[in-house]
């Protein structure tokens, strides 16, 4: 008897919808394989010279060279403003450099492109709790919950912001 739910067995990797709701309801290590084939999924624009932007600007952000990040990811967006995750890439390279305004402004503009982008929801949960606003941080991380139950992150940001947000346990 195979243990994977079988809405996950069927999951095409090119279906995004269907990859979400296997998402929904699998265990952590299967969402762990579905989180990669989201990624997988929302990191392709259909362009081979617009995915070499995308990781370019990845590669940058990991090697903490924010300056080319945001180059290489603005090149991106002005070329493919329909591509979701250049949105998202270059909000989290703007958040890096604490430029707090800019990294809001490309997390709206990814996530009117795909509001099922967890990553998006949860970068906009660390701007709101960077500005202070605790409460509708809380509400951003229990947004990207419900569509990836079991991000660490997500878990870890809900599970500090609680007592504060729902109050302390007597």
């Amino acid at each position: 008897m195979n243990s994977i739910p079988l809405i996950a067995q069927t999951a095409d990797s090119e279906d995004e919808q269907a990859l979400l709701q296997a998402l929904a309801g699998a265990d952590a290590d299967e969402a762990r394989r579905l989180d990669r084939q989201l990624q997988r999924l929302w990191s392709r624009s259909g362009s081979a010279s617009m995915d070499l932007l995308l990781q370019r600007g990845r590669d940058a952000l990991e090697e903490e060279d924010m300056a080319a990040a945001i180059e290489h990811l603005t090149a991106l967006t002005d070329h493919a403003p329909d591509f979701a995750q250049g949105w998202s890439t270059r909000a989290l390279a703007y958040f890096h450099a604490e430029l707090y305004g800019p990294a809001l402004l490309d997390l709206e503009h990814a996530l009117a492109l795909n509001p099922n982008n967890y990553n998006a929801i949860i970068g906009l949960g660390a701007l709101l709790e960077e500005f202070g606003d605790e409460t509708r941080a809380y509400q951003a991380y229990r947004r990207a919950k419900a569509i990836h139950p079991h991000h660490e992150e997500v878990t870890k940001a809900l599970d500090r912001l609680r007592p504060g947000i729902e109050g302390a346990a007597l």
